[in-house]
């Protein structure tokens, strides 16, 4: 008898169900040898190249095992992971909805494995889930002011370094207010002898200062000779009485000087300078308008289009700017000017006054008019042996 009609003389559906036996059987012993699906997660996170293949291979081999079954109509009674494939699904059908559903949960996402749509609400198309890093508004802000500061301040050096060396080479015109600036120069002059003045009242203290303390030497060692000579005791004496006294008014007329040298030190490198800083402002603001002044003028005589009418407005707005910045610099020097000169009037008339009474009185020997020129500049003399004042009193 042939195979057929053996085959066909089996009744009917044996020849199957032995075929399908004989396949499940196959499948179960090489389900048995394959690693599990736990096994694969950890070998995927590990990384080794083998293992991630078996893994692979026995997750294919259990997804053919698994047998279809026909599908049901009734909603209820049907599983989503033995469900036939009939097409593509439906956004309304709910069962195919992998987040909604555990069961397609857990086998897409086997316990153990790693999953960021899983373990995370964050989309995989968003820039955070690739580790881009979005800078905040505030940085971005930040850079672009800084990078227009740069900008501003390299196109203003510019502009006036150009105009400054138009001006030093003849070039270019400048803005001129000949009576401030008469007053200006004449205001550096009187600083200049103000500060020859101060110098050589320094030096004339100083030195004076080591003759106070050469007599004050003299007078003791003639004290010392008067104790040890009688014959000359008397005349000794003398010299050592005059010599103190001497040293004494010395010391009077040392505090006037010094008061004096600090009065003009104050008036020349405080009051003078803080007026001639604020001249310094102001011829930088006059060389900063004098340069978009004639920046307005290049622009208005260029030709006119449609681009020039907003550079045009952009320079003379940039020269009101500067030129209310210039007029009111211009104005705050004259004032300036004018209280710094009635100050110094005031101050040298008084230190004046006290240099030459000081010194007209301690070389004529008229201890009371001295003492008396103290008191009315009200000058406090430190006692020989007194104490540097602390750090907090000074």
């Amino acid at each position: 008898m042939s195979a057929e009609s053996v085959q066909h003389a089996v009744p009917n559906g044996t020849s199957d169900d032995n075929a399908e036996d004989t396949f499940e059987k196959d499948l179960n012993e090489m389900l048995q040898d394959a690693p599990s699906l736990n096994d694969s997660c950890s070998t995927v996170q590990s990384g080794s190249p083998r293992q991630m293949a078996a893994a692979a291979a026995a997750a294919a081999a259990a997804a053919a095992a698994t047998p279809p079954t026909t599908f049901k109509s009734s909603p209820t009674s049907e599983t989503p992971h033995t469900r036939s494939y009939t097409g593509p699904p439906d956004d309304s059908d709910s069962t195919l909805n992998d987040e909604e559903n555990p069961m397609i949960k857990s086998k897409l996402y086997p316990k153990g494995c790693f999953s960021l749509a899983a373990t995370s609400n964050i989309p995989l198309s968003s820039p955070q889930s690739n580790g881009d890093f979005v800078p905040k508004g505030g940085v971005t802000q930040t850079a672009a002011s800084k990078i227009d500061t740069i900008r501003s301040w390299s196109l203003n050096t510019y502009k006036c370094t150009r105009q400054l060396l138009s001006e030093k080479f003849g070039k270019g015109s400048r803005t001129v207010d000949l009576e401030l600036e008469s007053q200006i120069e004449a205001l550096r002059d009187t600083q200049r002898k103000y500060w020859n003045i101060l110098r050589l009242a320094r030096t004339l203290t100083n030195h004076f200062y080591y003759v106070v303390q050469t007599q004050k030497s003299l007078g003791e060692s003639f004290s010392e000779l008067a104790a040890k000579s009688p014959d000359l005791q008397e005349e000794f004496t003398y010299n050592s009485e005059t010599q103190r006294a001497l040293s004494k008014n010395g010391e009077v007329l040392l505090g006037a000087m010094n008061f004096f040298t600090s009065s003009v030190n104050t008036l020349c490198n405080k009051t003078m300078e803080d007026t001639l800083l604020t001249v310094k402002l102001y011829e930088t603001a006059r060389l900063e308008y004098d340069a978009y002044r004639n920046d307005l003028e290049n622009v208005q005589l260029g030709p006119r289009d449609l681009s020039s009418t907003p550079r045009i407005e952009d320079a003379k707005t940039k020269f009101d700017e500067h030129k209310q910045k210039y007029e009111s610099l211009r104005a705050d020097v004259a004032i300036k000017l004018k209280f710094l000169e009635e100050n110094k009037v005031k101050v040298m008339h008084k230190q004046l006054l006290l240099f030459h009474n000081a010194v007209s009185a301690y070389f004529s020997g008229n201890e009371t008019a001295l003492d008396a020129t103290l008191k009315q500049f009200n000058i406090k003399l430190k006692a020989p042996n007194s104490a540097k004042p602390s750090w907090i009193e000074q």
